[in-house]
Parts: C-alpha cells; sequence; structure tokens
C-alpha cells in the first residue's frame, strides 16, 4: 500500500477491550504517519449495514479491510463472512478473522468461506498487541483494492 493511500479498516467486535487494543494499536501506526481510518461495529447486521451503506450508515466509506470476530450477538461472524463473500461488490475486501475460538472446525469454515487469514486472539493484551502491529505492518504493505 502506497503511502499516499489510507487504510480504512471496519473492526466487528462486540467486546469494547478487544476494540480498544485495535484502536490503540491503530493510533501507533498514525504516530508513524501512516494514514489509518477506523470504523466499529459491534454486531454482524450492523457490518452489513455499514458495507451496504444503509439506515445510520448511508455515508460510510468502503473499507479496504476488514476484522472480523466469529463470536457475535446475533448474526455471526461466519455468517457474516459468507454474505461478503456471496456479494460481487464486496467480495474483494480481505476479511481477517480475529477471534478467540480454537476449534478448528470455525478455521475451516473461515477459510472456506473466504477469509483472508484467521488469527487467534492472545490472551495476554501484550501478546495481543504484537499480533496488531503483525496484522498491520502486513496489511500496509500488501497492494488493496480500493
Amino acid at each position: 500500500m502506497s503511502g499516499k493511500k489510507r487504510l480504512v479498516v471496519l473492526v466487528v467486535e462486540d467486546q469494547h477491550p478487544d476494540y480498544v487494543l485495535i484502536e490503540r494499536s491503530i493510533k501507533a501506526l498514525e504516530d508513524k504517519g501512516i494514514k489509518c481510518e477506523l470504523h466499529w461495529v459491534k454486531t454482524g447486521e450492523d457490518a452489513l449495514d455499514f458495507l451496504y451503506r444503509r439506515g445510520e450508515y448511508a455515508d460510510a466509506p468502503r473499507p479496504n479491510l476488514i476484522l472480523l470476530d466469529l463470536r457475535l450477538p446475533g448474526m455471526n461472524g461466519l455468517e457474516v463472512l459468507s454474505e461478503i463473500k456471496k456479494d460481487e461488490k464486496l467480495r474483494k475486501i480481505p476479511v481477517v478473522v480475529l477471534t478467540v475460538s480454537e476449534s478448528e472446525a470455525d478455521m475451516i469454515r473461515a477459510y472456506d468461506s473466504g477469509a483472508s487469514a484467521y488469527l487467534q486472539k492472545p490472551t495476554h493484551p501484550e501478546d495481543f498487541e504484537k499480533l496488531l502491529n503483525t496484522v498491520w505492518e502486513y496489511w500496509r504493505v500488501v497492494k488493496l483494492p480500493e
């Protein structure tokens, strides 16, 4: 990703402490001069409303990266992922599953549904921050669709 582009990230995460860690890691990137725009929704339904620009999200930007938790209230992350990858306009957006799930079946379903990566959330905040820094470094250099 060139320095002129902005990383627009949609975080689909119902746990506030996890979102705070993600937000903090994004702010650290901005301190290094990497332009980021972070958006947060707490449910799968809200994620789809954001992506389809419905209701309160009518003016939402198109993300070029989605961080998706699997365990969400209502529509779960695997259902959201499946909907994203079925849609011609959304399917090119990389989706990184970021979850506490240790289930091999969840991992297989995520990859079968089109996940770009499946990452397990570490239990310690310091390890979670290191993981996030690795994620940002990778997606900073990858060429992403507009």
